[in-house]
């Protein structure tokens, strides 16, 4: 059985509890987390051990709060106020935590589904999407990721070019697949509001609701939105229930063609500031 997992964000309990709801078995299921492992929550040590111990059974993607514990290590970044980051930096396996972090995707094409953490520019494709993706996962894994934490953070630039290269180019790959919910109709993403979809000033739609995107009807799963919860549809499914603010889990099963939501409440890991 194939199951696609939203954000856990640390919340090892509650996802045990998940596991355990859908009988899921490493040697014969597989799981695709969509990227948030780690921060906020309680347990984000335990979530990388047990991620780590599934080996081929888990792919995971990588979301905004796991490239900050990168950062973080890298002391490009101050450990913010909530981050519950201190168990993986204290541990005496600490790089070889970090080593493994790097080596995640930050997209996946698999099983009739695109799925990244956040979401996709309209200008880009599913090919175009995974194409992109690599790019910054070879400069994630290799020797000149200390440099480019240091550039990484930034909104600009805010719209897709062909044309962009070096940091700018890389920093719009991670900025989109790790961080976009709404964009101006020419593909310009908005990174300053971050309420639920029916929030949007009329200039900004969600990145999905952009008439034209080159995604529509390329199926594409993704969680980082726990303000915009559970949406299904035919060609969309997010996953971001708000575990860690005491929301839901969820799980969606996908073999076969299927699409069987699973959730399980959570107790409430951090309150909203």
């Amino acid at each position: 059985m194939i199951y696609l997992i939203g954000d856990l964000q640390g919340c090892c309990d509650a996802f045990e509890r998940l596991l355990a709801t859908l009988d899921f078995s490493p040697s014969r299921d597989h799981v695709y987390l969509l990227g948030d492992l780690v921060n906020r929550g309680p347990c984000s040590l335990k979530v990388l051990e047990r991620l780590a111990g599934f080996g081929d059974a888990a792919t995971c993607l990588l979301g905004n709060h796991d490239l900050h514990l990168l950062a973080v290590a890298h002391g490009v970044r101050a450990p913010h106020r909530s981050d519950t980051l201190g168990e993986i930096l204290a541990s005496p396996r600490r790089e070889a935590w970090l080593d493994w972090l790097r080596q995640q995707r930050l997209a996946v094409q698999a099983h009739g589904w695109l799925m990244v953490h956040a979401g996709v520019v309209p200008q880009w494709d599913a090919a175009q999407t995974l194409a992109l993706a690599a790019e910054a996962e070879t400069l994630l894994r290799g020797p000149d990721l200390p440099g480019f934490l240091q550039v990484m953070y930034g909104n600009a630039p805010t719209r897709w070019d062909e044309t962009l290269v070096g940091h700018d180019r890389l920093r719009l790959i991670v900025n989109v697949l790790t961080r976009i919910r709404f964009c101006e109709m020419d593909g310009t993403m908005d990174f300053q509001l971050k309420e639920g979809a029916d929030a949007a000033p009329a200039h900004l739609r969600p990145w999905f609701d952009i008439p034209g995107r080159r995604t529509e009807g390329t199926p594409v799963a993704f969680g980082h939105w726990s303000t915009l919860g559970t949406l299904e549809r035919p060609d969309l499914l997010a996953l971001d229930t708000g575990c860690v603010w005491g929301g839901r889990l969820t799980a969606a099963r996908i073999d076969g063609g299927r699409r069987e939501l699973v959730s399980i409440d959570c107790a409430q890991a951090l309150a909203p500031f």
